[in-house]
């Protein structure tokens, strides 16, 4: 049986109707409070285990909450595609033939890697084409 991915949301956005992926609304309108003028939401994912809080894509870059700071302290870090050197899905078994129910993607920048853990499959495989995508600038 195969991992399905659950989508707690979504909205309509543009002309084309392109349909927003999210697990939480509140992450989602965290990314729409600091969008740039003219930037467009792809999704926004929420993370497993301790660290980072969520994912999200937009149309120009990685955006990454990151709870690891001291205190109630967070980090929401944006990483242009222009930047990314690379990306990578990390899993202990094959994404193309056996069940994990999470995935974690690295994203390297330079020498620095971001990590996060997604549930699901269809998630880890979604922001991987997405950032493959706009960092290969197709």
């Amino acid at each position: 049986m195969r991992a399905r991915a659950r989508v707690e949301g979504s909205v309509y956005v543009g002309r084309m109707a392109q349909q927003v992926k999210y697990d939480r609304r509140e992450q989602y309108e965290q990314i729409v409070s600091g969008l740039l003028p003219g930037e467009t939401i792809i999704a926004v994912y929420d993370a497993v285990g301790i660290g980072t809080g969520f994912i999200g894509l937009t149309d120009r870059r990685v955006i990454l909450q990151d709870k690891s700071f001291v205190g109630k302290r967070l980090a929401l870090t944006s990483i242009p595609y222009a930047k990314v050197t690379a990306v990578s899905i990390v899993s202990n078994k094959s994404w193309a033939g056996s069940f994990f129910s999470s995935g974690n993607i690295a994203v390297h920048v330079g020498a620095h890697i971001f990590e996060i853990e997604v549930r699901g499959v269809e998630k880890t495989q979604h922001i991987h084409n997405v950032i493959l995508h706009y960092a290969t600038g197709h």
